[in-house]
C-alpha cells in the first residue's frame, strides 16, 4: 500500500486519533470489520450486534438504501 496522506486519507480527530478516511476504505476494497466512522461498505463485516448499532447511528444520508 501506498504511503497515506493526511487529509486525504486519513486525519486526526479531537481525541488524537487517526481516523481513516472514505476514500481510504474505497482504495482497501473491503470492510475490515472494525466499525470505522467512514466505513462506505455499510459495516459488512462487523459482527451483531454492533452492525445493527452503527447502521441506526450513521446520519440519514449515508445509511444504505
Amino acid at each position: 500500500m501506498n504511503q497515506l496522506i493526511e487529509d486525504i486519507d486519513f486525519y486526526y480527530n479531537e481525541d488524537g486519533l487517526m481516523v481513516l478516511t472514505e476514500k481510504f476504505h474505497l482504495d482497501r476494497g473491503y470492510c475490515c470489520g472494525n466499525g470505522c466512522r467512514h466505513c462506505p461498505y455499510d459495516y459488512d463485516r462487523v459482527p451483531e450486534p454492533r452492525r445493527s448499532e452503527l447502521r441506526t447511528q450513521r446520519p440519514p444520508e449515508r445509511r444504505a438504501q
